[in-house]
Order: C-alpha cells, then structure tokens, then sequence
C-alpha cells in the first residue's frame, strides 16, 4: 500500500510502501514515555521505499533492552515523532509512527508488543467516558462542561 504523511507543522513530508497487514501497538516503557502516552502504533515500510519528500528531521539514538540501537527522529520545529530505524545510510526498513500517515484510517493495528507493559486501564477504555471533541479546559486545570 503507498502511504504519505509528515510532522504536524508540514516542515516534514514523506512516501513509502508498507504492508497493511504489519501495524503494531508496542506497550514497551520507551515507548510509553517517548510517545507520552499509553503505547505507540507502527508499521514497516517495504524495504528501501521510504522517501523523505522534504525537511530533515532530527535524530536520537536510544539503545533498547536489547542492546539494540534504533535512530528514531523527530520534526525540529514541531517535535512530531515520525519514525524510527537503523543507523546509515542505504535502503532499509523503518518503523512509522501510524499517527503521521495521512491514511491512517486504514492501517488496523494486527499485533500488540511487550504487553506485559501495558498499562491495565487501556482494558476498561471503552467504559471511560468519552466525548466527539474535546471539552474546553479551564483556568483551573480542569476539563469543563462543552457549551
């Protein structure tokens, strides 16, 4: 499937090919706290058909429990995490953040990784009360009643 996507602030545009049939939820902690939130969703891309269309995001290594070092990188102006992926240069694989795709609607998470991180509250989320748009947020800190 071709897919296209970019940071929030649009300095970063990219294309690639990914398998539908590969999205992922990783509940892993570094991904808990890279993300800032519960889990983060990814999908692969075909080997080598990852194009950045334009800008240059910036990169952080992290080593993972594994040992393992990934470059993960981020828009410079806005802060969106867009991908992570080996260190150099040449085709490779890398691991989308869902959430930058523009056609994300169609990419249905198939697996979920390190679940024994996963936050236990994310079972109940259905039973969470819930709203179509966000309620205006007060001075106070608090989420107030939508007019």
């Amino acid at each position: 499937m071709k897919i296209d996507g970019g940071c929030h602030c649009g300095a970063i545009r990219y294309e690639a090919e990914v398998d539908p049939e590969s999205v992922v939820i990783c509940h892993c902690t570094d991904c808990q706290t890279l993300s800032g939130t519960a889990f983060r969703t990814l999908v692969g891309t075909l080997q080598g058909s990852f194009k950045l269309l334009s800008g240059q995001p910036t990169l952080y290594v992290k080593t993972g429990e594994s040992g393992n070092q990934r470059a993960l990188a981020f828009c410079p102006t806005c802060g969106t995490s867009l991908y992570s992926g080996p260190q150099g240069d040449g085709p490779k694989v890398v691991a989308l953040r869902v959430g930058t795709i523009r056609q994300r609607d169609q990419l249905v998470p198939q697996d979920q990784f390190w679940h024994r991180s996963a936050q236990q509250w994310l079972r109940d989320l259905n039973a969470i009360r819930h709203h179509d748009t966000q309620p205006r947020f007060e001075a106070t800190g608090r989420f107030g009643r939508r007019d």
